[in-house]
Formats: structure tokens, C-alpha cells, sequence
């Protein structure tokens, strides 16, 4: 969820509008480093305290700059626009909250006894919330910790708040209605594709036999080829590069050149991946068939699925390939034990306008 706002602050500098992104997580390494590594705004990963408003002063603490926007990692849909809106009005009276108008009618209980209230008079209160740094970490730390948010503080130092206009979208996800609605507005900027990878390799005496970066060692017959032969990696390789739209493993990995001679394809696999999640891409499932006669591989289906598994399941997720293998049945070039072929499908995905 963070990612997204992560992505917005990953625009902002580019666009030379912001200097840095400060996490404020429940600990230093409470998350891992590759999930950050694709942003190109400089980040700093700060603990969280026991409150929110803890939490805020140790990432104003880590921040250099003179203004500073606090956000809520639970907003996901905030826009460039509206940071950009809440940045200029920051820099003419010294800070900005984005408030929205109260759509229902209001009423007020006390000891259960129910009062109308004005609705004109309330408004949501949204983030980001840009405010001078130095004059907002004194202002939470003359109120406490106490408060639900930055402005609060603000306002009870005797500060003015300046006000601009939220976006509805910009909605906070707290109860399990949010979190659904958030996952059907998502799912229209989530751009998928589909890609399909093929290899063939010959079977010849006096080569290992090396599938899904593991070794068959009960086999008398092994895989020609300038690298590994490992067909089942070549063919995911190949549906990864295909989905992403990136040439193929030939292209990448010549056989016309001596780097690649006999290389372990799992390591260029891992290259691979690294290439892809650099352009956003998440690999969300790869499904594998192989056909061969010899020798009998169904017991070892668990072994390569999880071998594979450690180059592609996500930080965090849950293993991502299923394999099958085949028989030829007597029939054809795999049925004689002269080759093996691999089919493999890859689906991938991203936030659409990544790049």
C-alpha cells in the first residue's frame, strides 16, 4: 500500500518538487531493500514511536528540508496534483491541509441524547499536510503526542492553517469496505501481460542434466548446450523477457559469446528478474510444462518449483511457479529420449504510467 504513495514522491522529485522521501516504518528493517531499490527519490527508512505523533517527529528529525509533507501510508491514491496544490499554498502562508466538505448530515451525542450539528461548519481532514518543518516539530512538541494529526498541533500552537480543497479519491483505507473499494480502484491502473517462452535442447551422453537450477544426478543423459542447458529456466526466462516486451534470452545472453559458456542459468535468471522489476513489472505466476521421456522426473516437481521459487516469489509473497512434466509417449523426437522441449507462461504486472 505504502508503494503507491512511495510512487507519487517518486514523480514530485523527479520533477525536481521534493528533495527526499523519508519512510517511518515499526522498525529500521522492517522492510526489505529490494522493494525500494526501483524509486529514484533518495530515501531515508526512520522507526516509528509509539504514536503517531512520535512517529512524525523522528521522520522530521531525518528530514533536511525547510518545508516537509506528512502522509499517511493508508491514503494510497493521492495525486502529483494534489501535492503540487498543497506545496504552493505551504510556501505562501507556511502550511496546507486538504479538507473536504461533510456530506451527511451531522449529529452530536451526548449521554444519548442526539443534537443536530451544522454541517457547514465541519470538514474531513485529509493528508498530506505540508508544514514548515522546524515550526511544526515545536508545535507537536509543545501540544504532545496526544494529537490525531499534524494540524491539531499546528493550530493549537497558535498557528493559522492554510486550507486547500482534497480530492475524494484521496480516502483513508480503515475497515475492510475501504480496503475493498481501494482494491476495485486499483485494479484499473494495474496493467498485466502475458508472456510465452519455448526451448528445446538435445540429449547427449557425458553432460550433466540440470532442471530448474537443480541437478538430476540419476541421469545417464544430460542437455546440449552452450550454457547449463537448464531448459526450464531458459523457457521461464524467455516468458518473463516476452511479458515484459524485452528481447529474448538468445539476444541477451548470446551463444556467440564466451561469457556465457557453460553459465548457470539460474544466475542469469536472476538477472533477469532484476531487469524486469526495475521496470516496475511484479511476476505473479509462472506456469511450466515440460516434455520428456527420460528419466522419470514427477518426484522431483517439488524440489524444482522451489528452487525456482527463491529467484521468483516476491519479497514476502507466496511461491509463484507450477511446473508439470510430460511424457512423449513413445512418439516423436522426445518420445525417442533424443531432446526435451519446455513450454513456459509468465504473467506479469504493474502500476500503469510506471515509467
Amino acid at each position: 500500500m505504502w508503494k503507491w504513495s512511495a510512487l507519487t514522491a517518486d514523480k514530485l522529485w523527479k520533477n525536481g518538487e521534493i528533495s527526499e522521501l523519508v519512510l517511518v516504518l515499526p522498525a529500521v528493517n522492517s522492510i526489505d531493500t529490494a522493494s525500494i531499490s526501483d524509486l529514484a527519490v533518495p530515501v531515508k527508512i526512520e522507526a516509528g514511536g509509539k504514536s503517531r505523533s512520535e512517529s512524525v517527529v523522528n521522520g522530521l528529525k531525518a528530514s533536511c528540508g525547510s518545508y516537509v509533507l506528512i502522509h499517511d501510508a493508508a491514503r494510497p491514491f493521492v495525486t502529483v496534483e494534489m501535492c503540487r496544490k498543497i506545496i504552493k499554498k505551504a510556501e505562501e502562508c507556511g502550511s496546507a491541509v486538504p479538507l473536504l466538505p461533510s456530506v451527511d448530515s451531522l449529529k452530536k451525542l451526548t449521554f444519548g441524547v442526539a443534537e443536530c450539528a451544522d454541517r457547514s461548519e465541519y470538514f474531513r481532514t485529509q493528508t498530506p499536510q505540508a508544514f514548515a518543518t522546524q515550526k511544526i516539530a515545536d508545535a507537536i512538541k509543545m501540544y504532545g503526542t496526544a494529537g490525531t494529526d499534524e494540524a491539531e498541533s499546528w493550530i493549537a500552537a497558535g498557528n493559522e492553517l492554510g486550507v486547500v480543497e482534497g480530492e475524494e479519491s484521496n480516502f483513508k483505507l480503515t475497515t475492510p469496505f475501504d480496503l475493498a473499494m481501494a482494491s476495485a480502484m486499483a485494479e484499473g491502473n494495474i496493467e498485466r501481460r502475458t508472456g510465452h517462452g519455448f526451448d528445446v535442447h538435445r540429449l547427449v551422453s557425458g553432460r550433466k542434466l540440470i532442471l530448474a537450477g537443480v541437478e538430476v544426478k540419476d541421469s545417464r543423459l544430460g542437455l546440449l548446450g552452450h550454457s547449463d542447458a537448464d531448459i526450464i529456466t531458459h523457457a521461464v526466462m524467455d516468458a518473463i523477457l516476452g511479458a515484459a516486451g524485452e528481447p529474448d534470452i538468445g539476444t541477451i545472453f548470446p551463444a556467440s559469446d564466451a561469457r556465457w559458456k557453460d553459465a548457470v542459468s539460474t544466475e542469469m535468471l536472476s538477472d533477469i528478474v532484476e531487469r524486469v522489476r526495475n521496470a516496475g513489472w511484479k511476476i505473479d505466476w509462472v506456469d511450466v510444462t515440460l516434455e520428456a521421456e527420460t528419466p522419470r522426473l514427477g518426484g522431483m516437481i517439488p524440489i524444482f518449483e522451489s528452487n525456482l521459487s527463491r529467484y521468483l516469489t516476491e519479497p514476502g509473497g507466496t511461491q509463484n511457479i507450477n511446473i508439470k512434466v510430460k511424457s512423449g509417449e513413445g512418439c516423436g523426437s522426445v518420445g525417442r529420449s533424443e531432446c526435451m522441449v519446455c513450454h513456459a507462461v509468465a504473467t506479469l504486472s504493474r502500476i500503469s504510467g510506471f515509467l
